[in-house]
């Protein structure tokens, strides 16, 4: 199992890494979850594979996967 953080404060909702994961470990808030009002993305489940695709599609580099 692997562990995926966001960067709350620079992440910016986009869902690039919602639609890139496989095991649907991420979705976006229903509420403003930073301080640029933004909902961002958060984890759901701890079914990661460690994959990073999530990480990879994030154009502001908010996240971090760790195997």
């Amino acid at each position: 199992m692997a562990k995926v953080t966001i960067a709350v404060d620079t992440c910016k909702g986009c869902g690039l890494c919602v639609n890139a994961c496989p095991k649907n470990v991420l979705k976006l808030s229903e509420t403003v979850s930073n301080k640029n009002g933004y909902f961002i993305a958060e984890v759901v489940n701890d079914d990661c594979i460690g994959c990073a695709s999530c990480a990879v599609m994030c154009p502001d580099v908010a996240i971090t996967v760790e195997r």
